[in-house]
C-alpha cells in the first residue's frame, strides 16, 4: 500500500516550521545583539533606542482626535450575498445548494507619518518613519450603521455592492509622549552634526514599536520555540500516522521513530549554531565598522587643518608652537589601535581657541569662523565615533563571554576587542522646540 507521501508531508511541514522558527530566532538574537544607545551616543550603523515619541507640531488623528506623532485609519464596509452552486453528491448525482458569503472591504483609509523625535534623558534624535515596520496602538475602533453620524462624516457617501450598510472604523496611532522602542540604521543628518534613524535597504530590520523590548523579544522567542516544537511533532506524527495506515505495530517502528526525532534535533542544533555564529560575526563586523568611522573622521580633520594653518600663517607674530602642534595633529590620519602606543590627541579645539585668544581679529574673519565651525563639528564627530566604537566593542566583549556564545566564539577564533581611550566631550544639544 502506497504511503510514502505521509512522511514526506511531515518532513516538509517540519522544514517549514524550522525555517520560520529560525527566522524568528534570528530576529530575537538580532535584537539581543545591540546595546541600547543614548540619543547623544548614536553614530552610523544599526542602533537600538528607547524613549518617548515627540514632535515639534503635534498631529491630531482623524478619528479619535488623539495628539500623536503618527496615525493610520481605515474604514471597512461589511457585505454579504447569497451564492448558488452545483456539486456532485456521494451517489454521483448533481445537486444545487445555496450558501451565504460575507466579508469586509476597505472603502477608505489614510494617515500621516512625518518625521518625529525620540527623546530620552540625554536629548532627542530624529526618526524618519517612512519604510519602517510600525507597531502602533489602537486608539479607535467602532462599528456603526447609517444612523450614526460617523458613518458618512468620516466615510464615503456611496455604498459598495451587496452592502450590509455596516461600517467598522479603526485607527492606530503613536500618541504624543508615548514610550517607544526603535531599532534601525542611523545616518548623519544633512542640516546639523547629528544622527537620525531612517530606512536603509541594507539594514536587516527597521522597527518602531509602542511595545517594550522585552515584549518584542519575548514574541520572537515564543514563536521560535513553538515552531521548533511543531516541527518535531510533525516528524513524529507523520511516522505514527503512516504506521497506523499500514498496520505496523508501534514497537516495531520505534527505532526509526527515534532516529528521525534525533535527526531533527541535530539539524535544529546545527541551524541554531549557524545563526548564533553569523550573529556574532555581524557584531564583530559592527565593531570593525565603528573603527573605520573613527578613521574617516580623522581623515576629515587631516584635510581641514592645512586650511586653518593657511588662514592664520600670515599674521604677524604667529606662534610657531601652535603651527607645530597642528601639524602633529594632522599626522594622526589613522587611529592608533587600542592597547598600542601612538598618536591619540585631545583634538584641535584647544589649539584653535589659543590662536583666537592670541589674535582677536580672527573673530571677524568669516572664512576663519567658517573653518573653525567645520573643525569643531569634526571634533564632535571624532569623539562621537570613539564613544560609539567603545559601546559596540564593550557589547561584543560581553557577548563572547556569555553562554552559549562563548563556545561559538572559541570555535570561530573570536577574541576580545581592546577599547579606545576616548577623550571626554559634551555634544551640543539639538535645538528643537517640541510640542507640549
Amino acid at each position: 500500500m502506497n504511503s510514502w507521501w505521509i512522511p514526506v508531508l511531515g518532513a516538509l511541514l517540519a522544514a517549514f516550521s524550522l525555517f520560520f522558527g529560525w527566522r524568528a530566532g534570528k530576529r530575537q538574537w538580532l535584537l539581543n545583539s545591540l546595546p541600547t544607545s543614548k540619543t547623544t551616543g548614536v553614530f552610523i550603523g544599526m542602533t537600538e533606542l528607547k524613549g518617548t515619541a515627540e514632535i515639534e507640531k503635534s498631529l491630531i488623528s482623524y478619528l479619535s482626535s488623539t495628539p500623536c506623532v503618527y496615525y493610520h485609519w481605515t474604514v471597512r464596509e461589511h457585505w454579504s450575498k447569497m451564492v448558488t452552486e452545483t456539486y456532485t453528491d456521494s451517489k454521483g448525482q448533481t445537486q444545487t445548494r445555496t450558501r451565504r458569503e460575507s466579508g469586509q472591504t476597505t472603502v477608505a483609509e489614510g494617515g500621516e507619518e512625518p518625521s518625529f523625535y525620540l527623546k530620552d534623558d540625554r536629548g532627542v534624535i530624529r526618526i524618519q518613519p517612512s519604510g519602517a515596520t510600525i507597531e502602533s496602538k489602537m486608539v479607535f475602533n467602532q462599528t456603526c450603521g447609517p444612523g450614526d453620524s460617523l458613518y458618512y462624516s468620516h466615510g464615503p457617501q456611496g455604498a459598495i455592492p451587496n452592502s450590509d450598510h455596516l461600517r467598522t472604523f479603526t485607527e492606530y496611532a503613536i500618541p504624543l509622549h508615548e514610550p517607544i522602542y526603535v531599532m534601525g540604521q542611523s545616518r548623519e543628518r544633512d542640516d546639523i552634526v547629528a544622527a537620525e534613524i531612517a530606512k536603509d535597504t541594507r539594514a536587516p530590520i527597521f522597527l518602531i514599536s509602542t511595545r517594550s523590548e522585552s515584549q518584542i523579544v519575548g514574541g520572537f522567542k515564543q514563536t521560535f520555540w513553538w515552531l521548533s516544537l511543531t516541527g518535531l511533532i510533525c516528524i513524529i506524527a507523520s511516522i505514527l500516522i503512516r504506521d497506523k495506515y499500514l498496520g505496523i505495530e508501534f514497537s516495531t517502528d520505534l527505532i526509526f521513530l527515534v532516529i528521525s526525532g534525533l535527526s531533527y534535533v541535530f539539524i535544529w542544533f546545527m541551524g541554531c549554531g549557524w545563526i548564533l555564529y553569523n550573529n556574532l560575526v555581524e557584531v564583530r563586523t559592527r565593531v570593525s565598522q565603528a573603527w573605520a568611522n573613527v578613521d574617516v573622521q580623522l581623515k576629515r580633520r587631516h584635510e581641514l587643518i592645512p586650511n586653518l594653518v593657511n588662514a592664520v600663517v600670515g599674521l604677524k607674530g604667529y606662534e610657531q608652537n601652535v603651527q607645530t602642534e597642528l601639524a602633529t595633529l594632522r599626522a594622526q590620519l589613522i587611529a592608533t589601535p587600542p592597547g598600542q602606543p601612538g598618536l591619540d590627541f585631545a583634538g584641535c579645539l584647544p589649539k584653535i581657541h589659543a590662536v583666537v585668544e592670541a589674535y582677536p581679529e580672527l573673530r571677524t574673519n568669516d572664512s576663519f569662523l567658517n573653518l573653525q565651525k567645520q573643525l569643531s563639528d569634526t571634533e564632535d564627530r571624532i569623539a562621537l565615533a570613539r564613544s560609539y566604537f567603545n559601546d559596540v566593542a564593550s557589547f561584543y566583549n560581553a557577548r563572547i563571554e556569555c553562554y552559549p556564545d562563548v563556545y561559538i566564539a572559541v570555535l570561530g577564533g573570536m577574541e576580545a576587542q581592546p577599547l579606545m581611550s576616548a577623550e571626554s566631550f559634551e555634544r551640543s544639544p539639538i535645538d528643537v522646540k517640541l510640542a507640549a
